[in-house]
């Protein structure tokens, strides 16, 4: 593949040289397996406890579940630190290359390992190691491949080509929705407990080795080092992000924090509708369609508002729409415990939250140095998503299980929009920002 691409080759408003559609493709497929991975285990948190923790109790089996899916959460950090800043020394490509095949042994170690039945405590031991593994890569993951989308686009649609990295979560929760019905429906839900819930992981696999191939011979924007902090060690790299862009670093945190706990809220709404609601695992099965479908419009259209009205109104203002709808929302879910209204509701937060990430994923790298940028993203997001991405499904299921109020998901969804939404009052506009610039915007 070349680096030259025709008009009618390219994705997205005007032609850009260096963004041909599969080449973006092939950049935010790792983002979108790790939606699809993360989409699938919330749907299937129910099988998959009890294939690795039998209980007695039900609940307790669904929680061991959700404490498996937080552990790869733990080596998140550890990815986002030794990846993003191997990315921002080695160049964007082989960062890429590494998180993508670490991701799918991951996934495979859970699709191919046996129960518990058969392998007594090993089964949880390798799945507790293919999580791990794939905890690393998505740590290492968002940043180098963000950074190489908004280093290969035009200055002026930066924001509508990383809004494709959002865009594509959206796509691999619509197909992990649409595939998970229609499979359910062909084999019943007995076999999908029993063993379709694994095929559903091996279908995402058969995509890595396509986006192998193309993210080998993407072209290169890490550019040269511009500064001799590039060729520094990895703690080198930390101490000068810390110490440089500690302000920005906290502030990004928890508006990613707000974002990745509406995100949790929303891949936990099939679960939330079959163990709260009572509603049928058919009903369930599609929550994922809603959520995917206001996952790949709206964050578009947030990086297309991003783009003409600047980087800070679109972090703010959907933030303050979720915080006020989050409660009512939810109350009128619980009354109403229909199909519709549990698609609609998943459908309203999913496409706010959706355009708000648009902006989130732009304005913070766009706040960095060329030479700390893929370091710098990797380690806020992959902290924040580490702390909270792995604990919210549990937390709001402990929160419902304790309490038994139905709305303990909108109370801890409208607390981290009141954080989420002062931090996003203090971002700096980073719209036209010079992207090699040495300093914040």
């Amino acid at each position: 593949m070349t680096a030259t691409a025709t008009t009618s080759d390219t994705i997205g408003p005007p032609a850009h040289p260096a963004l041909e559609r599969k080449a973006v493709a092939a950049v935010v497929l790792g983002n979108a397996l790790e939606f699809y991975d993360f989409t699938l285990y919330a749907f299937f948190a129910v099988p998959i406890g009890a294939a690795f923790f039998p209980s007695g109790n039900a609940t307790d089996s669904l929680l061991a579940s959700l404490a498996l899916f937080g552990i790869g959460y733990v080596m998140r950090p550890v990815g986002g630190v030794l990846i993003g800043a191997f990315a921002d020394r080695a160049g964007r490509k082989p960062a890429m290359l590494i998180t993508i095949a670490l991701m799918a042994v991951g996934m495979l170690m859970l699709a191919l390992t046996p129960g518990t039945a058969t392998l007594g405590g090993w089964a949880q031991g390798i799945v507790i190691a293919g999580r791990l593994i794939q905890g690393l890569a998505l740590g290492g993951e968002v940043g180098p491949s963000t950074a190489y989308l908004l280093e290969a686009a035009p200055a002026e649609h930066r924001g509508f080509v990383a809004s494709w990295q959002i865009a594509s979560q959206g796509c691999a929760a619509l197909f992990a929705g649409l595939i998970a019905s229609a499979l359910t429906l062909a084999v019943g839900e007995a076999a999908m407990a029993e063993w379709g819930w694994r095929v559903m992981f091996l279908l995402g696999i058969g995509v890595v080795p396509v986006g192998l191939v193309i993210r080998s011979h993407l072209p290169e924007t890490a550019g040269e080092a511009q500064d001799p902090a590039a060729s520094h060690s990895t703690g080198a790299v930390v101490v000068r992000l810390v110490r440089e862009h500690g302000r920005l670093l906290l502030l990004t945190f928890l508006v990613i924090a707000a974002s990745t706990v509406s995100n949790a809220i929303g891949t936990n709404m099939p679960v939330y509708a079959r163990a709260t609601l009572g509603l049928t695992e058919t009903v369930s099965t599609a929550v994922p369609i809603a959520l995917g479908l206001a996952s790949i419009a709206f964050p578009l259209l947030g990086g297309w508002l991003a783009d003409r009205f600047g980087r800070r109104p679109v972090l703010i203002w959907p933030r303050v729409l979720i915080l006020v709808l989050a409660v009512p929302a939810f109350w009128w879910l619980a009354r109403a415990p229909t199909a519709p209204a549990v698609y609609a509701v998943t459908f309203l937060l999913s496409a706010l939250s959706s355009v708000n990430a648009a902006a989130i994923i732009v304005a913070i790298p766009e706040s960095l140095p060329r030479t700390v940028r893929s370091a710098g993203l990797s380690i806020v997001y992959a902290f924040s998503v580490s702390i909270f991405g792995g604990s919210t499904n549990y937390v709001v299921n402990k929160l419902i299980a304790l309490s038994g109020d139905t709305l303990a998901p909108a109370y801890y969804l409208a607390a981290f929009s009141v954080v989420g939404t002062i931090a996003a009052l203090l971002m700096p506009e980073t719209r036209g920002h010079d992207l090699d610039a040495d300093s914040e915007a």
